[in-house]
């Protein structure tokens, strides 16, 4: 495993972080997804992980309504030191119906923030993300929120996940002036179907020195097998966000998909490692957040930190993009 600081902090993560959406199952959850695991099935690619060398786990309040958080606290416990780890999760999203029980206020991020370590079973968290935009509370109300969650000692640092680059460096300008703890990460979607972050969002993460985890490295699988136009797997078939924004692009990324396929086969390795090898290569990544729900999902992840791509295998991986139309993970 490789390790690299988050951003310009001091705190190292590994190259991979292992994503924990598909963890726990919840029945009560006001957001829970068919392809989801059992705790007991889940587990297994926890430990693996921990025994590969990853250090990094990401997970949000509202993965299955906490139980995603719950999973991942009871395995670490189990399987390796706390301090030895370091957990991310998320606030923003549905945890009730309630008016307060989502978004960003004051009110909802401090009920969070404590349900979060309960279910987690830890003291503090490593790096606490805003889970999107909230434009219903007032940016200032929500960044003086975290500087006292990190001044208090419950969270290490914070992140931002999915907006525009204006809405990220308006807050990132606030937190300077009021002399508040900074976001240090961008959790955004950026793959070799969807660069258009590469626009404006990494030119600044690059610049003001913010480590890039991006989600969904993998574009939900379709960088990872060839081409086909009907869903081949179970949360293909069902993941619903994913119907709306890949259906506008099919045209569009088709020949990306198709020329994977051809750098794979020449370096003979899964495609899935030369989409993230692909990844990995860019200075201004930090961890992208793979999903494993199958064993040789983290063994390809692993085994993309030793895929080396020429310059010239790069212009062919990204020479047939195309622009594509800002997604729904900003809204």
């Amino acid at each position: 495993m490789e390790y690299v600081r988050l951003g310009t902090t001091g705190m190292h993560v590994s190259r991979i972080c292992l994503g924990c959406m598909s963890y726990g199952k919840s029945p009560s959850a006001m957001l829970q997804w068919p392809w989801t695991l059992t705790e007991e099935d889940s587990r297994p690619f926890i430990k693996t992980a921990i025994e590969r060398g990853v250090n990094f786990f990401d997970t949000a309040n509202v993965y299955s309504g906490g139980a995603s958080e719950t999973v991942l606290g009871r395995a670490i416990r189990d399987y390796t030191r706390r301090d030895e780890v370091v957990i991310a999760t998320k606030v923003n999203g549905p945890m009730r119906p309630d008016a307060n029980g989502k978004g960003l206020s004051r009110k909802s991020i401090l009920t969070e923030v404590d349900d979060s370590l309960r279910r987690l079973g830890t003291d503090y968290i490593d790096l606490y993300i805003i889970h999107r935009y909230d434009k219903d509370t007032p940016l200032e109300e929500t960044l003086e929120t975290l500087n006292d969650i990190v001044r208090s000692g419950k969270a290490r640092y914070i992140g931002a996940s999915s907006m525009y680059t204006w809405q990220f460096m308006k807050a990132i300008g606030i937190q300077r002036a009021n002399h508040w703890a900074t976001f240090v990460s961008m959790q955004n979607y950026y793959n070799l179907l969807y660069r258009e972050e590469e626009r404006e969002m990494l030119r600044l993460c690059l610049a003001e020195g913010i480590g890039v985890t991006p989600w969904s490295p993998l574009d939900r699988g379709r960088l990872t097998r060839p081409w086909s136009d009907t869903p081949v797997t179970d949360r293909a078939k069902n993941d619903a966000f994913a119907k709306r924004i890949f259906a506008k692009s099919v045209a569009l990324d088709k020949p990306v998909v198709d020329r994977v396929m051809d750098v794979a086969r020449e370096h003979g390795v899964p495609p899935s490692q030369i989409a993230l090898a692909w990844l990995l290569r860019n200075p201004v990544i930090s961890s992208p957040i793979v999903g494993a729900t199958k064993p040789q999902h983290l063994e390809d992840a692993v085994g993309s930190l030793s895929v080396r791509l020429s310059d010239e295998e790069v212009v062919r991986l990204e020479e047939l993009y195309q622009p594509h139309p800002p997604t729904e993970a900003f809204s």
